[in-house]
């Protein structure tokens, strides 16, 4: 309907300028201001979606398309049951993929203002004071310093990003430890939970008790948790995501629940801050564990074969 709409704003202002332009002696120019008369007066034909059902209902005839996932809707009512459904939020998704064959002018406009709007956001943020501030970059040059000396290589984003944002991981100098900023994501339960001033000498386990522990909790939590809470603490299992690989070869770190933060760390790359992924072995999942993916039978075999 937007697009519709937005056709139709483009038609009227191109024979609005056609119009005042041409002579309007002429048959041409007199065609185009009984057009334009037309348009303006509101009496061209409006296209709705007259062949389609509304798609949560399946009862009245649709009236709205939305931008987001393309569903057609009757109502106000079904607009927000659709979206309650769906977790849908109603924004277009500008980078969506679209065919060639379904690529337009709108199209390419829409492209077009998305890389001005990048554009704009990335100017703004060269010109943020956080940039040009030598104190903030002591502090980040000191924050990655301490991380070295614990064998782990914290990497941190350009201003602007979410994650350089979103960080909180302070070191503190008097106690010599680091209060981490840290992401848990339950995927089997769609759920995510972001901590903060985590020390790195707690357990992994006394992390995720205030979660999955069904003794200790919140009762919030524990329902919208529940296939972790009710399952056996054997079957919970503790994943991180391996940085600077190839997105057709993404694999996992599998962590020790028994030890602590920082033990866990040690060795490995840390994008800003860490972000767990808790599964359950018993769930099937596409998550490939490091040396236990597809080709490590194949390997095993090849090298008893070198032996023998």
């Amino acid at each position: 309907a937007a697009s519709v709409l937005l056709g139709s704003m483009e038609i009227k202002e191109s024979l609005f300028l056609l119009c005042s332009v041409w002579n309007h002696r002429t048959t041409a120019s007199a065609k185009l201001e009984k057009t334009f008369k037309i348009m303006k007066s509101n009496h061209y034909p409006k296209i709705l979606f007259t062949s389609f059902r509304c798609e949560t209902c399946s009862q009245e005839e649709a009236k709205y398309r939305c931008p987001r996932c393309m569903k057609y809707s009757c109502s106000l009512l079904c607009v927000k049951k659709h979206k309650l459904a769906l977790s849908c939020n109603g924004v277009r998704d500008k980078t969506a993929f679209v065919s060639v064959n379904d690529f337009t002018d709108l199209n390419l406009l829409s492209d077009y203002r998305f890389l001005e709007d990048v554009g704009r956001a990335a100017d703004a943020a060269a010109r943020h004071l956080t940039v040009h501030n030598p104190t903030a970059k002591k502090l980040l040059y000191g924050l990655r310093n301490k991380a070295r000396k614990c064998d782990i290589d914290l990497r941190t984003l350009p201003v602007g990003f979410t994650k350089r944002r979103e960080n909180s991981t302070t070191f503190n100098c008097t106690e010599k430890k680091f209060y981490w900023h840290l992401k848990l994501i339950f995927p089997h339960s769609h759920a995510e939970y972001t901590l903060k001033g985590v020390p790195d000498d707690k357990t992994l386990a006394d992390i995720l008790k205030p979660y999955i522990d069904p003794v200790e909790s919140d009762p919030v939590v524990c329902q919208r948790l529940k296939i972790y809470t009710v399952s056996p603490q054997s079957d919970v299992q503790i994943l991180m995501k391996i940085e600077n690989r190839k997105q057709n070869s993404v694999r996992y770190y599998e962590l020790d629940a028994r030890r602590s933060l920082l033990d866990n760390l040690k060795g490995k790359v840390i994008i800003e801050y860490p972000t767990f992924f808790v599964v359950l072995k018993t769930l099937k999942n596409n998550m490939v564990i490091l040396g236990q993916g597809k080709y490590l039978f194949p390997v095993l075999l090849y090298l008893d074969i070198l032996v023998k």
